[in-house]
């Protein structure tokens, strides 16, 4: 008796980059998107290194060579996931990080890019309790802002 042919290959699961500046809701948005998936979440804001935390905690913007090791991290995290599939809130500001990202993860990454006005990301920061990133940094996180392509 001959084995049976091998049943169809599953497809990867999804590595899902939710992204925008602070405020944006990628947080409370990746943590229900993961539980509608079945996926596992994991938070950007995770991966700083301690001195990234008190740079933006004193209210001074991260520079790209902040940036370059928190990105590594994150994508190594969703490279890590495997096939079963991930969804991550992180910023991904400019176009260069969200490449930066997928070199790192190794896979293929579909950014949603979460958007708001500044009137409503300012309220929300405005309302937010415990956390390192100020509400003073808005500014600098929109000018720095590169929204996706079409191409991404």
């Amino acid at each position: 008796m001959s084995p049976a042919p091998p049943g169809p290959v599953p497809a990867p699961g999804p590595a899902i980059v939710l992204m925008g500046v602070s405020g944006s809701g990628k947080t409370s948005v990746g943590e229900a998107l993961a539980a509608r998936l079945g996926l596992p979440f994991r938070d950007g804001d995770e991966f700083h290194p301690a001195a990234n935390v008190a740079k933006m905690a004193s209210g001074v913007p991260l520079t790209d060579d902040d940036r370059w090791p928190w990105l590594d991290a994150i994508g190594a995290a969703i490279g890590a996931a495997g096939d079963g599939g991930i969804v991550v809130g992180c910023s991904a500001l400019r176009r260069v990080y969200r490449d930066r990202l997928r070199a790192a993860a190794g896979r293929p990454l579909v950014f949603v890019h979460l958007a708001g006005s500044r009137a409503l990301l300012a309220e929300r920061l405005a309302q937010r309790k415990g956390h390192f990133m100020p509400a003073s940094l808005l500014d600098s996180q929109l000018r720095t802002l590169d929204p996706p392509g079409p191409d991404e």
